[in-house]
């Protein structure tokens, strides 16, 4: 429990103002994954005990850039073990994940840490993003899963057209890491990006870390 305290340090560092369900929620999270990656390996063995950094925080820059209104449909594809999809379902309670992934093993992680953290508003979905006819969504988010033109290619049909928000449009928000140039030219987009390190300072290993957001 005191390791899982010194973890959540990592991220309660940059946000604030948890309830005291959201903080149970994150608190549990470590051992949750640690038990179930035993059976089901959806982490790196190397990465499972930076969980609240590599994988939590990391998830949670969306937020940090983001502050999304109550009632929106976000849909994650390529989930995994449930990355962003399940750090921002704990940071935004009143918002609605669909977690996708073409793998149901990993599948079956999302829903065990999704039913014992008692997360009401995530529910998964066992399919390709290209496969999905019948929903539609205000935001997709996805983490490092394919190039940017195929990520847009598959969520661009997904997100509801004429969504207006205060802030910002909806759209597509990724996840990704390296010198993205060339996969950025080959996509033909102008996604807005930030430098994660920025958003997290003092949290060297977000160098060469980027948030990309594509507006629809």
């Amino acid at each position: 429990m005191e390791e899982a305290k010194d973890q959540l340090e990592i991220v309660t560092g940059f946000f604030s103002g948890f309830t005291e369900m959201q903080l149970s929620q994150l608190r549990a999270l470590g051992g949750i994954y640690k038990e179930w990656n035993e059976k089901i390996n959806v982490i790196s063995r190397k990465d499972i005990d930076s969980l609240y950094e590599k994988h939590v925080l990391h998830s949670l820059s969306i937020a940090a850039v983001f502050d999304f209104p109550p009632g929106l449909k976000v849909i994650d594809i390529g989930t995994g073990g449930g990355f962003p999809g399940i750090p921002l379902a704990i940071m935004f309670p009143e918002l609605n994940f669909t977690l996708v992934d073409s793998i149901g093993k990993k599948l079956k992680v999302v829903d065990a840490v999704a039913d014992a953290l008692q997360l009401k508003n995530v529910k998964t979905r066992h399919s390709r993003a290209e496969d999905i006819k019948d929903e539609k969504f205000d935001f997709v988010v996805s983490r490092a899963v394919a190039p940017l033109k195929d990520l847009w290619r598959w969520g661009k049909p997904l997100l509801i057209k004429g969504k207006k928000m205060p802030d910002f449009v909806n759209g597509l928000i990724c996840l990704k890491g390296g010198d993205l140039r060339a996969e950025i030219k080959e996509s033909g987009l102008h996604p807005h990006i930030w430098d994660i390190s920025s958003i997290f300072e003092g949290q060297t290993w977000f160098k060469e870390k980027f948030l990309l957001y594509v507006p629809l």
